[in-house]
């Protein structure tokens, strides 16, 4: 299970325990055994409502727009869209809980301006303009009562219908001050994993959609009773929600890229090679691939399970080991380099065994002193890790694991058969016993035993009645990805904008680097390119390079800046940024203050919730006319998606001059 769901769980769990006692929402006796009061009958769950998530989410309200009392009991937020037709039917149903439910209710909107509604970023823009003159709910509801008349005319009229100084009005709404607002709900409309409208949040739970009144009251009555009970306990009523708040979650699950839909326990075509760590024959009749993180605490419970497999399937079967190091876990990548350096020399699984047991001390030290213990040549060891010799090698491992749909760890491929998770031996040997007479049926029809793998899995994947990985998966939808103030080159007016999201340390993005200076070659004139940051965390260096590169965008270097960090990845410290900057020529002291004050740390921030928000997971990826292309992929992949573009506006493409 994953950490943010387990906190997730816990924190349902905590807030269900109120006031000492578990809610329920349905007693039917008191703790003296008397029938319920008309208050407690209220909060019983209503007939056919339908189910809620127990998580509570940290929604935070301050700077939006708030209609009700700051002593309510129930918070309700509000992720809506004023041209959705869903938003505005749900906006009559929250308008009569507040009637019904008067000072306990407070609402309180955020913007969640879809991609493809052209007019709703404005008329959330104009809502929060005209909440600047104290008139936001007003010019809301007129909005929602005339969402198909949203152009800048409509959205003009409905201002002077309210009285508002239009001047005044007209400059809020073109202020950078509100568009940060819209893209901080938007940010956080992401992370909630609230990604469509109308999405609510009651006292942090998720409601999803324009439901049933008697949906959201189940709801509400039920924060109702918990909050009350802290009421009792002692929390002042205008304490309440910042009292759940605290408890609450930050974000929602990532939710990893969904492979095409195959049968259960599908075949896959899953390679094994040459210098992949594994034991076990060669021409085993069972082979098994591992993914696996060194972090992991689950990838280290299935240890003694294949210990077990070796023991018991000596001569049949083969177990290969793979890296899929998690972002969220800082050291498991260092963790997969180290013990391909120990592979070099001869003790992968000595070392793995190490690793494993050792799981919360895989810092730089740690690691050298489990090579030292088993003897191995230290010089040629750290020469491994200081170079990132095995970097490519864990991020290939990672990018394949990734292919054949092993994004969580452990996965194992038994024959080529998807076998998820730290399972007990009885569950592996049943497989394995099951693949082993698959195999030996293959055997006494002549396959070679050197061809045997090739075979299962060939054999493996016709049973699927298709392959998975043959499917194309649907293009995402088209996302709305403003320029702003990032970086950007080529004419402000070109057909076609590609707004890359990358990461300064991430060696695909240097890869792709050459690919885009030929596309702007070809399309000159055609193209604008702009650039923002998405920093990985397990990149430890990411973020100050991106913002060293907007210091020198201050001063005009930054495409120059920009080069010149790709070329030297592995020396990003800050005194390599000065190194650059001087090269440049740049102002050291303006340069040095910009990133000593970390005066571009919001704007970097910014990008990445941005990032975010349009379901960018990994770097490069590009949006090309909010068209998505992920990786460092070949000049034709962007010129498909280029001259298609340019099709569009009846535009010449490149290769039609």
């Amino acid at each position: 299970m994953k950490p943010n769901v387990i906190v997730a769980l816990l924190v349902g769990l905590v807030l269900g325990f109120v006031g000492g006692r578990a809610f329920t929402g349905s007693p039917t006796t008191n703790a003296a055994g008397n029938k319920p009061t008309a208050a407690a009958a209220a909060n019983a769950p209503r007939p056919n409502a339908r189910p809620v998530d127990p998580t509570v989410f940290k929604v935070p309200i301050d700077g939006s727009p708030v209609k009700g009392n700051a002593d309510a009991l129930v918070t309700l937020v509000e992720f809506s869209d004023y041209q959705c037709p869903f938003c505005s039917r749900a906006n009559a149903t929250v308008e009569q809980l507040q009637k019904d439910y008067g000072s306990k209710l407070r609402v309180v909107m955020k913007q969640n301006p879809l991609s493809f509604h052209p007019r709703a970023k404005p008329a959330a823009l104009a809502a929060l303009a005209a909440g600047e003159q104290g008139k936001y709910w007003e010019y809301h509801e007129i909005l929602f009562a005339n969402s198909k008349a949203l152009e800048d005319a409509d959205l003009e009229k409905y201002a002077s219908q309210l009285g508002l100084d239009l001047t005044r009005w007209k400059a809020d709404m073109a202020s950078p001050k509100l568009s940060s607002i819209v893209d901080r709900d938007q940010a956080l409309a992401g992370k909630l994993g609230a990604n469509g409208t109308p999405a609510f949040f009651i006292n942090g739970r998720f409601l999803s959609g324009a439901q049933p009144i008697a949906n959201f009251k189940t709801l509400i009555d039920e924060e109702l009773g918990k909050a009350e009970a802290l009421t009792r306990s002692g929390t002042p009523a205008s304490q309440v929600y910042a009292a759940i708040m605290a408890k609450g979650v930050e974000s929602a699950p990532s939710k990893a890229a969904q492979q095409p839909e195959a049968p259960a326990q599908a075949y896959r075509k899953v390679d094994v090679p040459d210098d992949a760590p594994s034991f076990g024959p060669k021409d085993a009749k069972v082979t098994i691939v591992e993914w696996s993180d060194f972090e992991c605490p689950f990838c280290s419970r299935v240890g003694p399970t294949l210990k077990q497999i070796k023991e018991t399937y000596a001569k049949d079967v083969r177990v290969v080991f793979r890296h899929q190091p998690l972002s969220f876990h800082p050291n498991a990548k260092g963790a997969a380099e180290a013990s391909m350096a120990a592979h070099e020399q001869g003790k992968f699984w000595e070392y793995h065994d190490k690793l494993f047991a050792n799981q919360r001390a895989l810092d730089r030290a740690s690691l050298e002193k489990y090579a030292q213990e088993l003897g191995l040549n230290m010089n040629q060891f750290k020469a491994a890790l200081d170079s990132g010799k095995f970097r490519a090698k864990v991020e290939a491992d990672s990018a394949a694991g990734a292919a054949v749909g092993a994004n969580g760890t452990p996965t194992f491929f038994v024959n080529g058969r998807e076998f998820v998770g730290a399972q007990p031996f009885d569950n592996f040997k049943k497989i394995i016993e099951e693949e082993k007479a698959r195999a030996e049926k293959l055997l006494a029809s002549g396959t070679k035993q050197g061809d045997l793998y090739a075979k299962l899995i060939e054999e493996g994947v016709k049973s699927n009645g298709s392959a998975p990985q043959a499917q194309a998966p649907a293009e995402p939808p088209v996302q709305n990805i403003e320029v702003g103030n990032a970086p950007a080159r080529g004419p402000k007016n070109a057909p076609v904008t590609i707004v890359a999201f990358s990461d300064f340390e991430c060696p695909f993005c240097s890869r792709v680097v050459p690919t885009l200076k030929q596309i702007e070659d070809e399309y000159k004139g055609k193209v604008r390119v702009a650039f923002k940051h998405q920093p990985l965390p397990f990149h430890a260096n990411a973020k100050p390079a991106a913002m060293a590169a907007m210091a020198a965008h201050e001063q005009g270097k930054f495409w120059e800046y920009h080069d010149k960090l790709f070329a030297n990845q592995r020396a990003l410290d800050r005194a390599s940024l000065e190194k650059y900057a001087q090269e440049l020529g740049l102002n050291m002291n303006q340069f040095k203050a910009a990133l000593d004050s970390n005066k571009y740390d919001a704007q970097v921030t910014a990008d990445m919730s941005e990032a975010s928000r349009v379901g960018v997971n990994g770097t490069p990826t590009f949006f090309i006319n909010g068209r998505s292309l992920v990786g460092a992929q070949p000049a034709e992949a962007f010129k498909r998606v280029i001259d298609e573009e340019l099709k569009k506006k009846g535009t010449v493409a490149a290769d039609q001059k």
